[in-house]
Order: structure tokens, then C-alpha cells, then sequence
């Protein structure tokens, strides 16, 4: 296998291939907003409500996976940019079955989250104007998005700046005034729950046992999803490697910042069991105990702006994946095509039918189709990172073989903390198993996402093959013309 190529700089001709359309300030915020998932506002009370105050140790437990596996992204991604980031990596590390299967199990995913995010965004908008029915809502929302990135890449990049700098100015706010409050010297406000001793004074750190920390990390693992965006970004920057340099060197600060950070603030201002929590929300919960007013309203608007940037970076990813999938012979020829913009417009409105299908289960089968659709999915990020660990365990003797220099950002103690990485995301997949309760635990979400995943690679080999076979059936006929040259 080569290696992909670098997308085109403009041109301005139709189907040249991607364009460098993407400025250095959409870059850093795509990567600092891409680590900020709507999971984090939504689905961290759950977490606290499992593992009490020790759900700190969840997320630096899961923290920690995320930056080893994104230094190991960066480490390829900086040597070799590409739309296609770790499914390319995949596809010359481990083989072609790996590239392609990791790549469609990664764009599955992906439209997947468009439907879930637009009935998210849906359910907030109908809330504030009941008039327009939610479906209508989910409608408007997919198609906005969908035509803003059909114009051209730096309008996805200047939405994606905006929607990321709200998060990230909200979080940092919240921090700020939230630190503050605990630490009693936030002028106007008397928070007579708000302090250190909530850490441990109900019940202690881990009110549930040091059991409860892995627990909490099935929770919280998911909503970690979407740091490796700014790598396939990259790919239409101006300067790619210096980028993808940039974000995998502030993801450490990014994740202990606004996951650590905040979570600390929440689980010290209120205690772990304190009914709103659960009720209202964690942080919607956390701005109430400090008197803010209208804290649900504000609240619902960060989370509808992280709805609609996890919306928009997903469209944008999932059709660069199949971008790169077409490019490589792995998908249909059309979803390489660009227009005079360098706008991927098939893979795009391919990526948008087939989340469109997504939302129409949604309402149609909520509990039975749209369920398997996004259980079926779930463990899918931990197997985009197990799979990146087994590429840069390849991938860095062959970069050390033939272009050494380009090693300008390198995975920690190598091989060792590689090993290690992989060995501990394959131990969350066999303590996922442990989890059996309800209708999306843990057990179905990684048996349903395996049989996805099998069926994927079952056609990644069936396709190999027959690739292989036609290979073997040219193979004579080429011999017998240079025989016949050479007789002449």
C-alpha cells in the first residue's frame, strides 16, 4: 500500500480534490471544541449519581486513554495528513480489510450521532417554540447544517468557530464562577452548600466503593468522542502537520481543563446525592445552587449550541471518512468527486440520507430499530482507538524507514505505553460485558456493536478476495502482452 496523498491545495477545478480551506483559528477551535461533547453537560449527573465524587477518577481514568491514543494519532497523522486520519493509517499499517472496516465503522457511527443530536436539538427548540413540531425542528436542523457545509469547507470551519467558542466560553465561565463559590470568595452569592467538604463528607470519595470508578467509566467514555476530529481536519489547513502538532500537544490541558475542571467544580459545590442533581441536570443543578437566574434556560442554550456543533462536526467527519473510503477504492468512486469548491457533495448528502433514515426510525421505532441503530454503535469508539494503538505500533518503523524526519511528534515510551493503552481499552470492552442492566447496557451496546462490526469486515474480506481474484485473472493476460512485445 501507499500512502494517501496529501489533499490538493485550490485550484479552483472540479473533482481536484479537497481544499485548504480551513484558517489556523478554525483549526484550534475545532480542536479544543471537538474534546467538548454534549455528553459532558447531559450525561455527566448519571456518572455522579454511579461513582459519587470518585467519578473524578472516571474521567481521569478515561482522560488519560484519550490523550496516549491521540499522541499516537498525532504521531501518524503529523507524519502523513490525511481526510481519512486513522482509517489510512489503518489501511497501510494493518492492511486494507483494517482500513475499510475501521473507516465504515467510523462513518456508521457517525450518522448515527446525527440523529441522536438532531432529536436532542429538536427537543430543546420545540420547548421554546411548542408551535413547530419536534420532527420539524430535527428537519430544519439537518438541513441547515447540511447546506452550510455543501458551500465550502471554511463555512463549516466558521460555524464550527462560533458553536466551539460559545462551549468553550461557557465552561470557562462556569469554572470561574463556580471555583470561586466553593472556595467562598464570590462577591454576591452565599452558597451555604457550596464547598471542598463535599468531596467527602457524604458517605466519602467513593460512596459506592472503588467498583463504582470503572462503572463510571462506561459512562463518561463516550462522550469523549470527537478529539480526533482536528486530524482529519488537518487535512484541509492550510498547514497540516503544524496543526495536527498543535492539538495532539493541548490535549492534555484541554481534557484536564474542561472535563476535570468542571466536574471538580459541580461535585464541589453541591453534594454527590443532592436530588437536583439528578433532577435538573449537573451543571443546570450547580448554577441554581449559586441563585443564577434562569440557570435551566442559559443552560439549555449551551447545551442546544454543543447539540448543534457535535451535528455539525459530525456531517463534516462523516463525509470526509467516506471522502477518503472513495479515494481508496473502498467506497463508491462518486464519493471522491469535488465540486470547483472542493466540497465532497456526494459523500456529503450520502452521509445526510442515511442520517435523515436515522431521525425517521427515531420516530417511527424509537425502541426497536433506532435503538439497535445506536447500540450498535456504541462501542465503536473504542474500537477506533484500539485500532489506531495497532496501527502506530506499525506505523512508526515504517516512518523511522522512510522518512525519519517526519517524526515530529512521538508516542511516549514506545512500544511499551502503546501496549499498555491497547490493553486497557480492551479491558473496558470485557468490563462492559459485566454490565447487564437495561435496555442499553453495556453487554448489548459491545455484542451489538461487535456483530456490526464482524458484519463489516466479513465484506472487507469478501472484498479483498475478489479484488485479489481479478488481480490473478489480469496477471497473465499483462504477462502474455510482454511476451508477445519481446517476440516483436
Amino acid at each position: 500500500m501507499t500512502s494517501q496523498p496529501t489533499p490538493a491545495k485550490a485550484t479552483g477545478d472540479p473533482g481536484n480534490g479537497l481544499q485548504a480551506g480551513l484558517k489556523n483559528r478554525h483549526l484550534s477551535m475545532i480542536a479544543i471544541g471537538g474534546v467538548i461533547g454534549a455528553g459532558l453537560f447531559v450525561g455527566s449527573s448519571s456518572g455522579i449519581a454511579t461513582a459519587g465524587p470518585g467519578i473524578l477518577l472516571s474521567y481521569a481514568l478515561v482522560g488519560t486513554l484519550v490523550v496516549l491514543v491521540m499522541r499516537m494519532l498525532g504521531e501518524m497523522s503529523a507524519a502523513n495528513p490525511t481526510s481519512g486520519s486513522f482509517s489510512a493509517h489503518a489501511d497501510r499499517a494493518l492492511g486494507r480489510w483494517a482500513g475499510f472496516s475501521i473507516g465504515w465503522l467510523y462513518w456508521f457511527f457517525w450518522v448515527v450521532v446525527l440523529a441522536v443530536e438532531a432529536t436532542a436539538g429538536a427537543v430543546i427548540l420545540e420547548g421554546w417554540i411548542p408551535a413547530v413540531p419536534q420532527w420539524a425542528w430535527a428537519l430544519i436542523v439537518m438541513i441547515v447544517l447540511t447546506a452550510t457545509n455543501l458551500v465550502s469547507v471554511g463555512s463549516y470551519g466558521e460555524f464550527e468557530f462560533w458553536f466551539a467558542g460559545i462551549k468553550v466560553v461557557a465552561i470557562a465561565a462556569f469554572i470561574v464562577i463556580g471555583g470561586l463559590a466553593v472556595f467562598g470568595v464570590l462577591p454576591g452569592v452565599d452558597s451555604d452548600k457550596a464547598g471542598l467538604g463535599n468531596l467527602t463528607d457524604h458517605g466519602g470519595f467513593l460512596p459506592h466503593g472503588a467498583g463504582a470508578i470503572l462503572t463510571g467509566v462506561l459512562l463518561v467514555v463516550f462522550s469523549f468522542m470527537g478529539s480526533e476530529i482536528a486530524t482529519l481536519a488537518a487535512g484541509e489547513s492550510e498547514n497540516p502537520q503544524q496543526a495536527v502538532t498543535k492539538a495532539t500537544n493541548s490535549i492534555i490541558w484541554r481534557v484536564g481543563v474542561f472535563y476535570l475542571g468542571s466536574i471538580f467544580v459541580v461535585v464541589s459545590l453541591l453534594p454527590w446525592n443532592d436530588p437536583s442533581i439528578k433532577k435538573d441536570g449537573s451543571y443546570v443543578a450547580a448554577l441554581d445552587s449559586l441563585g443564577i437566574a434562569h440557570a435551566g434556560q442559559i443552560m439549555n442554550f449551551i447545551v442546544l449550541t454543543s447539540v448543534l456543533s457535535c451535528l455539525n462536526s459530525g456531517l463534516y467527519t462523516a463525509s470526509r471518512m467516506a471522502f477518503s473510503l472513495g479515494q481508496r477504492g473502498d467506497a463508491p468512486k462518486a464519493f471522491a468527486r469535488t465540486n470547483s469548491r472542493g466540497v465532497p457533495m456526494t459523500a456529503i448528502l450520502a452521509s445526510v440520507v442515511f442520517g435523515f433514515v436515522a431521525v425517521f426510525f427515531n420516530y417511527l421505532s424509537p425502541k426497536t430499530v433506532f435503538l439497535f441503530l445506536v447500540n450498535s454503535s456504541g462501542a465503536v469508539a473504542l474500537f477506533v482507538w484500539l485500532a489506531i494503538c495497532f496501527s502506530q505500533l506499525r506505523m512508526r518503523k515504517i516512518i523511522q524507514a522512510e522518512a525519519p524526519e517526519k517524526l515530529v511528534v512521538k508516542m511516549w515510551l514506545y512500544p511499551y505505553l502503546t501496549w499498555a493503552t491497547a490493553g486497557l481499552i480492551v479491558f473496558v470492552l470485557g468490563y462492559m460485558l459485566t454490565d447487564t442492566e437495561g435496555a442499553s447496557s453495556g453487554r448489548t451496546t459491545v455484542l451489538l456493536s461487535l456483530l456490526v462490526a464482524a458484519f463489516v469486515l466479513a465484506i472487507a474480506f469478501v472484498k479483498e478476495k475478489i479484488g485479489a481474484g481479478r488481480a490473478a485473472a489480469v496477471s497473465p493476460e499483462v504477462h502474455d502482452e510482454v511476451d508477445e512485445v519481446k517476440v516483436g
